[in-house]
């Protein structure tokens, strides 16, 4: 009998690596937000409502149809949201009802590709730039020091449970965090953000402080609900000086990663662009997993160069080309490049998951996800 993808998961964060290679998707919420009718035939707004039941109606199409091996939890509704929101259908329009506020408001469709239908572009641009550390206390205010359980006891628990209880045996949880320094995006906007990391660095260091404060309360609370993975996301610093990056977001994605462990998970670090003149600063944060972009915007990141610099010292999650390879080659070049890619995962003494380097296109097809999902278990079977 073969291994469940929980099991592939967990064999390849071990030392000893994995005899079977698992397979993945990251941002799986954005391939269910674009592919919705390919995956189920519930109504789309049954991503918004609060019934634990109607949540995991969907969520059996969406695994069903996928195929990958892990899953990602997240937080749901209060019992007394449960108990106060209901929904109407009047022709094409959904409509959210809350008892509570005897409220009702119209419930926008979420676009395919996720463009704000107002065709505004969807970027962080405040109004006005915190330009003290008073001003950064004041937009980015500490969490207050909870008890994750305690947080849990109204019900927002439960949706995390029933995923869990259903599917947790056989997919491995994961929970998704930003790290601190890639936060400060909405906090000053692209322009201000460099700005800062130029020019005032310790404000960045403060605001990063604060920021790192959430992420690690995150952690504690995707622990509470039986995450085992966390997944790191990092965007937008590959744009700035390796001192920089050294400085300003090293020292925080490490105390992040530390904290991950301490909770007893596991560390996925997702580091989107160029990784040129920070490979050794990347491994340094000491992130149990490595995951990288597909070679594009004007870079090329090879799983073969990736694994010869790993050389064993972490887990790798494979980088397919998500854009152009698995919606457009053949069958035979797809089977060809996640061979390749296995074959390197090996190298690195089989401490590999197949992934994909980003999000699946809104034009990819649910079945090439399906074959991709099917080829990775079966060319990852020793």
């Amino acid at each position: 009998m073969g291994m469940t993808g929980r099991e592939k998961i967990e064999a390849a964060f071990s030392q000893e690596g994995t005899p079977e290679i698992p397979a993945v998707i990251c941002y799986e919420e954005i391939y269910v937000r674009d592919h919705w009718e390919g995956l189920t035939s519930c109504p789309w707004w049954y991503r918004h409502v609060p019934e634990v039941e109607r949540q995991m109606q969907w969520r059996r199409d969406v695994i069903s149809k996928t195929g990958h091996d892990w899953f990602r939890l997240e937080l749901g509704h209060s019992r007394d949201a449960r108990d106060s929101i209901s929904f109407e259908v009047e022709g094409d329009d959904v409509f959210r009802f809350d008892k509570r506020t005897m409220r009702s408001e119209r419930l926008p469709r979420t676009r395919v590709g996720g463009w704000d239908p107002t065709g505004h572009l969807h970027s962080a641009r405040p109004e006005r730039l915190a330009q003290s550390f008073e001003e950064i206390d004041a937009a980015v205010p500490l969490p207050a020091d909870s008890d994750p359980a305690a947080t849990l006891a109204d019900g927002r628990g439960d949706l995390a449970a029933a995923m869990l209880v259903e599917f947790g045996r056989e997919l491995y949880p994961i929970f998704y965090v930003t790290s601190p320094l890639w936060q400060c995006y909405y906090l000053w906007g692209f322009e201000g953000m460099m700005e800062m990391i130029a020019l005032r660095p310790e404000m960045v260091r403060h605001a990063c402080e604060r920021f790192l404060a959430h992420a690690c309360e995150s952690v504690r609370l995707a622990a509470a609900l039986g995450a085992r993975g966390i997944w790191i996301e990092e965007c937008m610093t590959d744009v700035i000086s390796p001192e920089a990056f050294s400085s300003l977001n090293v020292p925080l994605v490490r105390r992040l990663v530390e904290e991950v462990r301490a909770a007893g998970m596991k560390s996925i670090y997702y580091y989107c662009g160029s990784p040129a003149g920070k490979w050794e600063l990347l491994f340094s944060v000491g992130a149990d997993a490595l995951s990288f972009e597909e070679g594009k915007k004007g870079f090329t990141i090879d799983i073969e160069d990736v694994v010869g610099r790993t050389q064993g010292r972490c887990t790798l999650l494979g980088n397919l080309d998500a854009i152009g390879l698995l919606p457009n080659a053949t069958e035979d070049a797809l089977r060809a490049e996640i061979s390749r890619q296995i074959l390197a995962g090996r190298r690195n003494g089989s401490r590999f998951v197949m992934s994909l380097g980003s999000p699946v296109t809104p034009a990819t097809p649910v079945e090439r996800v399906r074959l991709y999902c099917d080829l990775a278990r079966e060319l990852g079977a020793r």
